[in-house]
């Protein structure tokens, strides 16, 4: 349950705004002319229904990690991967089980982890290895992050501990501070981040990696997002959290 504090910031922030969804995300747009118990109703409805589905969000993760949306969450992360064909059931099953569960630790919609995994690692190969020595599911460059070592171990071909690196790594660029950055813009600078595209020069497009993303994500996940679009899947929840994390500052 979202703290008082948190909801009464939130119900302020929102109340000027609906959300207008857009294939990519989701833009305020300001709503001066409506009452205002309209707007807050909208605004209240919203994110409820976003916290609804995402216990991640606001939750302990520990207290997440129990609730039904959870277990949820993992069978159908689980479904999505044995519809690529490269997985077994026992397999998905087991990475399911990792990638919700770092999901939700580092407070990541699992539709992300699902996209850039396979937008990373389209046949799901443990032992995958980069051109630049990348490894594993999430294509983790071990040499930059070397300090995680202590905590998640080295081994990048095991699928446990790629995905505890991938997900904190993938929530560390979605959080970093992004003074400029419009809050439905998150999830595209995180992405350009976790690949390594600051300048636009890591390779010839990877400009094009967010979309590349977002579209394994509305291609791959149909049973992680429920039917619903990038934007109600991806995006508002981010935007959500990041409006949380900035109120609870």
């Amino acid at each position: 349950m979202v703290r008082p504090l948190f909801r009464q910031l939130l119900l302020g922030a929102l109340a000027l705004a609906t959300i207008d969804l857009a294939a990519g995300g989701v833009t305020p747009v300001l709503r001066g002319r409506e009452p205002l118990g309209e707007r807050l109703f909208a605004a209240a409805g919203w994110r409820d229904s976003v916290l609804a589905h995402s216990p991640w969000i606001h939750a302990d993760s520990a207290e997440a990690i129990g609730t039904p949306q959870f277990d949820a969450d993992r069978r159908a992360f689980a479904e999505d991967l044995m519809r690529t064909g490269h997985v077994d059931s026992l397999r998905a099953d087991s990475l399911a089980d990792a990638a919700v569960r770092e999901a939700y630790v580092r407070r990541v919609p699992p539709a992300l982890v699902l996209g850039v995994m396979l937008t990373e690692n389209d046949v799901l190969k443990s032992s995958a290895r980069s051109n630049v020595g990348a490894l594993g599911l999430m294509q983790v460059h071990a040499r930059s992050w070397r300090s995680l070592r202590s905590r998640f171990g080295s081994n990048l071909r095991d699928d446990r501990t790629n995905l505890r690196y991938g997900v904190y790594i993938l929530g560390y660029f979605l959080k970093k501070p992004k003074d400029g950055v419009e809050a439905n813009d998150l999830w595209r600078v995180g992405l350009l981040r976790y690949n390594g595209c600051v300048h636009g020069t890591n390779t010839s497009d990877c400009s094009r990696y967010p979309d590349k993303v977002r579209e394994e994500v509305e291609q791959s996940a149909q049973s992680t997002c429920r039917g619903k679009g990038f934007g109600r899947c991806v995006a508002q929840p981010l935007m959500l959290s990041a409006r949380l994390a900035d109120a609870e500052d």
